[in-house]
């Protein structure tokens, strides 16, 4: 291998784990504040490794630079929507979780 192929590999490993990191932000965090903050800062980092990888492996052409415009998309547009979904939750009054709630466990009908 390369060392421009196992730069690349790196990428996509360290892409792929913020992916999972973003999945796990969102099965676990309490409420949908938290949720947005885990996959707009966790699935942006990962979407934009993984694709900065696959732009190397292209090497140069228009392939390429429809990859990088692709990940300068995502970079600019994730975080504004997971803003504007916020914004618009608390414009509709939802609270936001605090250590005052209660968390009922599931099948806890008392």
């Amino acid at each position: 291998m390369s060392p421009l192929n196992i730069i690349a590999v790196v990428l996509i490993l360290a892409g792929t784990f913020f992916g999972i990191v973003a999945t796990i932000g969102v099965i676990r965090l309490p409420d949908l504040y938290t949720r947005a903050h885990a996959t707009s800062k966790s699935d942006t980092l990962g979407i934009v490794l993984t694709l900065s990888g696959v732009a190397l492996v292209f090497g140069t052409g228009v392939t390429t630079a429809k990859t990088v415009l692709l990940a300068i998309f995502v970079f600019i547009t994730n975080p504004t929507a997971a803003h504007a979904i916020t914004r618009a939750a608390y414009d509709q009054n939802i609270a936001p979780w605090t250590t005052d709630t209660e968390i009922k466990p599931e099948g806890d009908d008392q």
